[in-house]
């Protein structure tokens, strides 16, 4: 995974030189991935430390259904 700014730019890339639109998406949700990282790793830099018991429950999130099965 790049940088936000490098997956931009290939957003960017893609749609300036007429990829195909899969290409595009595709693009775009790497984009959106880099974003989320760069988000969630931003948020736990400033985090206290976490509980095993918490760091198991917020894992749960980024489980299919966003953990809501375990509530």
């Amino acid at each position: 995974m790049g940088s936000v700014a490098h997956e931009r730019a290939k957003v960017a890339n893609a749609i300036r030189y007429d990829h195909p639109p899969d290409a595009v998406a595709a693009a775009r949700s790497r984009l959106a991935e880099a974003k989320l990282e760069r988000h969630i790793r931003e948020v736990v830099d400033a985090a206290p430390p976490l509980t095993d018991e918490q760091r198991t429950r917020l894992s749960l999130l980024l489980a299919p259904g966003g953990g809501n099965a375990a509530t």
